[in-house]
């Protein structure tokens, strides 16, 4: 079914595709300079030191997490057992890493408006065995992490970022991802930047961007400088080092034709956020105080991944029929990420909590969804929204 509004487009132009020749002129299709060339570029872009480049915002996720598990640090350092704190609505992604190292995930409910941690629960959910909180900024929202860090205080809880959905959003003038001692992002095609298949993690500490580099490549020593926190001082003989063996990875490298690309979606980020937050304060001023529907409430400034519209409690619109509408005034329209997680049939494989009751989760889950956002002006879709 082809939609007026669908909810996502492509923000290629010449540019990106003239970067795919070159990289096919030169022959050199694995990883190679130019995802090193977009790691800087995107590094820089967020203001963290480190960038490493994969091949999924969910294998991002994944090393972002495995590389708590080996570093030295005490204060980044998880075991298997720990509790890491999660909200009930988020990707698939975000769970599957925790149960796959054996931590506990304990659901917390999510704020109705913000869709992002519902800051109360969040706070009466820590209890002494929480060693981490994975923070995740819902459709470019970004979360309050100034009453976070204030609910941390000095616990010994480190924090770690889902970002896949909020790339360019800031909080306090700062972008989201930079928060935790890692953040991730996605590149997939639906997102604010498009590499094709891609995701990013960053952070500014060295060693677990030592450790990163060598999980991202079969856990050898090859992409390591010469003097680094993995093996400590590497052989000046390539031979040597070929196959050199330090950390149980994987191999999500990305290719070079999507490190080609991201050096080209970089240059045009922030025209990209700039015309997404455009939309959303029309959409704001169209949409607010709506009788029957809710949207976001923006913290800190968002980069609107999309438009979610969840009906009001009370309400005797239904979602199946706001779909049937949405879809009969062309707009295409999914549910709000992966709804109540908690309620999967795969999280009775999970060692799991739930803190509380996951009342606002569950109200999305039956009661919400969301449309497209996109880099370009889209005051036609906005209006048509209103007239439903």
């Amino acid at each position: 079914m082809s939609f007026q509004y669908p909810l996502a487009t492509s923000s290629w132009g010449a540019e990106e595709y003239d970067a795919i020749q070159r990289v096919v002129a030169s022959g050199m299709f694995s990883m190679g300079p130019k995802v090193a060339e977009f790691e800087r570029c995107f590094a820089e872009y967020v203001g963290s030191k480190y960038c490493v480049m994969v091949n999924s915002g969910s294998s991002a996720n994944l090393l972002m997490v495995a590389a708590q598990f080996y570093t030295k640090n005490p204060a980044f350092k998880l075991e298997r057992g720990d509790e890491v704190i999660v909200p009930a609505v988020s990707w698939s992604t975000t769970y599957y890493p925790l149960y796959q190292y054996g931590l506990k995930l304990r659901f917390v409910d999510i704020d109705l408006e913000t869709l992002n941690y519902d800051l109360d629960a969040l706070e009466a959910a820590i209890t002494d065995k929480t060693r981490a909180i994975m923070v995740v900024n819902l459709l470019g929202n970004p979360n309050d992490f100034a009453r976070l860090k204030q609910i941390i205080g000095k616990r010994e809880i480190v924090m770690i970022e889902d970002n896949c959905e909020s790339m360019g959003a800031t909080f306090e003038n700062r972008q989201t991802g930079t928060f935790g001692i890692m953040g991730s992002y996605s590149a997939f095609f639906s997102h604010h930047i498009s590499t094709m298949e891609g995701g990013m993690i960053v952070t500014d500490d060295e060693e677990l961007y030592h450790i990163l580099l060598s999980l991202r490549a079969h856990g050898w020593t090859r992409n390591l400088p010469k003097f680094n926190h993995v093996c400590g001082e590497k052989s000046d003989d390539p031979f040597k080092e070929s196959f050199r063996f330090m950390l149980p990875g994987y191999n999500v490298r990305p290719l070079e034709m999507s490190g080609a690309i991201g050096i080209e979606q970089v240059k045009r980020l922030p025209e990209l956020i700039r015309a997404r937050r455009a939309n959303g304060a029309l959409l704001q001023e169209v949409m607010a105080n709506h009788p029957e529907l809710m949207i976001q409430r923006e913290i800190g400034e968002s980069s609107w991944f999309g438009f979610s519209l969840v009906i009001r409690r009370g309400s005797s619109l239904t979602r199946d029929a706001l779909v049937k509408r949405l879809n009969e005034a062309g707009f295409e329209c999914r549910p709000i990420v992966a709804g109540n997680f908690a309620k999967n049939d795969v999280v009775k494989y999970f060692d799991h909590s739930i803190a509380g009751e996951l009342r606002n989760a569950e109200h999305i889950d039956h009661s919400g969804l969301f449309v497209g956002n996109h880099h370009y002006p889209i005051e036609s879709a906005i209006a048509a929204l209103r007239k439903i």
